[in-house]
């Protein structure tokens, strides 16, 4: 059986591959294989994508079993790799601190953060990086107000999550000291927050584990890890990739300047838009026999999602890899889908939103001023330097 070199995706662009439409024209699925772990079967088109998301009779623990298709020398941990009833567990825990509700609480606070990272790049003067001194401060004292993760730390988890989220630039003996180093750090978090507990996330955390939750020690941390780092790390990226694109496309960014009002639906469109990822994640094994899009996939076989590639599908999306500021809203699958439908959501958008109204607000003349410098390697697709001017 053939099988395809994966990901396709160039890490210094947010082009999503021409390789995804010619394979979402083939019938049934591509087999592909990755640079670490078993093949597996990729899933590109819309109507799919979100059937297998949604499908009980696919597994993600079952990854933390096999040597499953993975772009980084270790397969993800935590809450992204449990099925129900655990994954539904540790999910409960957390719900509560990311409503659509407590988001919009904080959006006072986002906003200051917002206004405030881009007073300071005003005050630094351009050509400035848009990255250091917007797309990564606001969402990082975010993440950090709600948890409870002294701010002075971000350097040194910031570093550990580079390494965490490589995909082919850190040997895995730098993963597995990125990742035990982050382990060490939450570990030690938690123990202060049972001792000293400060009405943060990881204090309700720390004390449910202590109050019969039978969460172990590991789980915790784990969970703290993976809200940290999905927490800033993807809405840090996404803030410098929206302005990438924004600046990059004739008039788009000078039309929300003029029409604040539309950037809650061009959040959206970005959201789609956007091929972040490097490539599909978190495989998911088949309970059972079973068919997906015309093809059969046998019990015990490894199937990837391609979120990216189904929002490009032009059997939902007209013109898909096009930014249309006037698109009818239609759902997305940039936060997944199902039970693994991403907790921040809501908050992710609050802080896009606010971000961007930041932005226009007071950079009406915002403009690149210099050569883009791309994430080495990295999962997370983006601007690792993003120079502007105003």
């Amino acid at each position: 059986m053939t099988e395809r070199p994966y990901p396709f995706n160039n890490p210094e662009s947010l082009a999503l591959s021409a390789e995804y439409a010619e394979i979402r024209q083939c019938p049934g699925l591509t087999r592909v294989r990755l640079p670490y772990g078993e093949p597996a079967w990729l899933v590109t088109r819309h109507e799919e994508a979100r059937a297998v998301l949604a499908d009980p009779r696919f597994s993600r623990a079952e990854a933390g079993r096999r040597d499953a298709p993975r772009t980084t020398p270790v397969s993800p941990i935590g809450i992204v790799a449990m099925d129900p009833p655990e994954h539904t567990r540790l999910r409960k825990l957390v719900a509560q601190a990311f409503t659509g509700r407590r988001a919009e609480a904080l959006r006072p606070f986002v906003r200051e953060q917002a206004e405030r990272a881009v007073q300071a790049l005003r005050a630094h003067g351009g050509p400035a990086d848009l990255v250091e001194h917007v797309a990564l401060p606001v969402p990082i004292q975010v993440i950090c107000e709600l948890l409870g993760v002294p701010v002075a730390d971000r350097d040194r988890f910031r570093a550990w999550s580079e390494v965490v989220l490589s995909t082919s630039g850190s040997t895995p003996a730098q993963f597995g000291q990125a990742t035990g180093a982050l382990m060490a750090y939450m570990g030690e978090l938690l123990t202060e927050r049972r001792t000293a507990p400060a009405g943060d996330l990881i204090s309700a955390l720390a004390e449910a584990g202590a109050a019969g939750e039978r969460l172990s020690e590991v789980e915790l941390v784990q969970l703290c890890i993976a809200l940290l780092l999905g927490g800033y790390e993807t809405t840090a990226t996404e803030l410098a990739n929206f302005a990438h694109t924004l600046l990059t496309t004739p008039g788009a960014y000078t039309r929300l300047c003029a029409e604040p009002e539309a950037i809650t639906e061009a959040v959206e469109e970005l959201l789609r838009l956007v091929a972040m990822p490097s490539a599909a994640a978190m495989p998911r094994y088949a309970r059972t026999d079973l068919d997906i899009g015309g093809q059969r996939i046998c019990q015990g076989e490894a199937v990837l999602v391609a979120l990216s590639a189904a929002n490009h599908d032009p059997a939902r999306y007209p013109d898909p890899g096009q930014l249309d500021l006037n698109r009818p809203p239609r759902q997305h699958l940039a936060f997944g889908h199902g039970s693994h439908h991403c907790v921040g959501a809501a908050l992710a958008r609050v802080q896009l939103q606010e971000t961007l109204r930041a932005l226009t607000r007071n950079l009406p003349g915002l403009h690149l001023a210099g050569e883009v410098s791309w994430k080495p390697a990295a999962f997370l697709r983006g601007p690792r330097l993003l120079p502007v001017a105003w």
